[in-house]
């Protein structure tokens, strides 16, 4: 499910794009202002920006090139404005998109779409991809070592994040407790050690809405865990 993020100082506007959005099955979460946004980003991952440009505190160009320091997801321009040199600062600053105001929503949806489509494939032709594991709303960076659900960054200890990245990585093989002991531990297995068991409730708490019936972590009984 794709996660987007809209900014915009006009409530009624990000309603309104927000409706259209969930309508087709998209995740929304709304900005009033463009520090706002910037705060969302560090603690949840999305997949495009709709971003208008008149706002205040941080006109929509301003925190498109702070977004663009560090990732890359597609932002789609949305301004009143609608003078050629306005789209080309737009574009300039890194969006990959512009629509100007007003617009029609279904026009909008389209080109978020669009956009969508080039990037996904994109990621999934790049090397960046490999570092990245995603299982339904669960998303594992392996190079940041950082976690997500739902968009949502969960914070594991080092041994929690091993744990999980290698359960995610062998996505449906099952792994016993002392295969997983050994491969985070580098040391040898002893039976009456309850490591695994406890960092595995630990990890199951944080990233499950309901940790007595996981979704992500799953026990096969007298085998190991398995995602």
């Amino acid at each position: 499910m794709s996660r987007i993020l809209i900014v915009d100082d006009d409530k009624a506007i990000r309603n309104l794009i927000a409706v259209y959005l969930e309508n087709e099955g998209m995740q929304t979460q709304k900005a009033e202002d463009a520090i706002e946004a910037l705060k969302m980003l560090e603690e949840r991952v999305f997949d495009l920006i709709i971003l208008d440009i008149m706002m205040p505190k941080m006109d929509g160009i301003q925190a498109c090139m702070k977004i663009r320091e560090e990732r890359s997801m597609p932002i789609i321009m949305l301004s009143a404005k609608s003078e050629d040199l306005d789209k080309i600062k737009g574009l300039a600053s890194g969006a990959d998109d512009y629509l100007s105001k007003p617009f029609n929503p279904l026009e909008l949806i389209a080109r978020v779409k669009s956009q969508l489509r080039r990037y996904k494939k994109y990621n999934n032709e790049s090397s960046f991809d490999k570092s990245v594991i995603e299982i339904d709303d669960l998303t594992i960076n392996t190079d940041t070592r950082q976690v997500w659900v739902q968009g949502k960054e969960i914070r594991l200890t080092p041994k929690e994040f091993d744990i999980l990245e290698l359960l995610a990585r062998n996505k449906g093989i099952v792994l016993s407790i002392e295969k997983i002991y050994e491969a985070v531990w580098k040391d040898d297995f002893y039976k009456s050690d309850n490591t695994v068991m406890v960092h595995i409730t630990k990890i199951r708490n944080k990233i499950e809405e309901d940790p007595k019936r996981p979704l992500y972590i799953k026990t096969i009984w007298g085998v190991g865990y398995k995602i």
